[in-house]
């Protein structure tokens, strides 16, 4: 039996970014687990939807509108679900947007929203939750989205990618300081490859150059046609974090490949190696 059934089985869950995507399937599998899921997205309907997926299934599940790029939301977050719930056994910063374009054209807006959303988001969460989580006396388990991006460069994606970098530096440090106090906090780097959501759906692309339509189509597509089920993926995910693992990948291979390429960048300090996927789908 899986470790999860056991570790996820019960007590509350706080899941930012649950609206759709990989936030959405990591809700329903800690509801379909027995836990109680706080579903939060900035899109109140959308955040509603997967409640009723959860009590559809038989879960329990409710919804809250929060904009994680606004630290005193989180703050306000953190207190509304100990008020009602008293603990949070499970903590996911998920809540995240893909930014496309070449580094100066991107507007400042949106520069600032890819920030506070990936990175501000995360570390908020963080700062709000932890506090109250360590009073509880419990233990807990926290997974931050880091991403196979976290460990190499994408030309057209570099706003992404600097947040997912600082994410998993984030994350890392989490980890030390949770061990240096004794915490009974276990700390994850989520760390997906390619999955079949749409953060690379056109809807979402206020503020980038008109040219990055075709790299979002293109990815759009790849994931579409060759992406992992996010259920899929989001039961892995919480399998590792529940055996207390730091890394917790959706695909294993992909990341040893990538951070082998990284490692290798590193040791020999050469120059940024193209990947082959950013020649077929470069923003022109």
């Amino acid at each position: 039996m899986a470790r999860d059934t056991q570790v996820f089985n019960a007590g509350t869950a706080v899941i930012t970014g649950a609206g759709s995507g990989i936030g959405a399937g990591l809700a329903r599998r800690a509801g379909a687990l027995g836990m109680h899921v706080v579903v939060t997205d900035i899109n109140e309907a959308a955040a509603a939807q997967t409640v009723a997926q959860i009590t559809a299934a038989g879960g329990s599940a409710e919804a809250e509108r929060v904009d994680v790029s606004i630290p005193e939301e989180l703050d306000r977050l953190a207190e509304l679900v100990f008020a009602r719930h008293g603990e949070v056994r499970l903590l996911i910063n998920n809540a995240g947007i893909e930014t496309v374009g070449n580094t100066w054209e991107v507007s400042a807006a949106r520069w600032e929203a890819t920030l506070n959303i990936n990175v501000h988001g995360v570390i908020h969460g963080v700062r709000a939750f932890v506090p109250r989580i360590i009073a509880s006396g419990k233990e807990a388990w926290i997974g931050n989205l880091s991403s196979v991006g976290a460990f190499g460069q994408m030309p057209g994606q570099t706003a992404y990618t600097v947040t997912k970098h600082a994410v998993q530096a984030f994350s890392e440090c989490l980890y030390l300081e949770m061990e240096l106090k004794g915490l009974p906090i276990h700390v994850s780097a989520i760390v997906p490859g390619l999955m079949r959501t749409n953060i690379f759906n056109a809807e979402t692309s206020a503020g980038e150059p008109g040219n990055a339509t075709g790299h979002r189509r293109a990815m759009f597509e790849m994931m579409r046609d060759y992406g992992m089920d996010i259920d899929e993926g989001c039961r892995l995910f919480l399998e590792q974090m529940a055996e207390g693992k730091f890394w917790a990948h959706s695909h294993p291979d992909m990341s040893e490949q990538i951070i082998g390429g990284r490692i290798r960048f590193l040791q020999e300090q050469i120059p940024p190696i193209m990947p082959d996927l950013a020649r077929q789908i470069a923003v022109e």
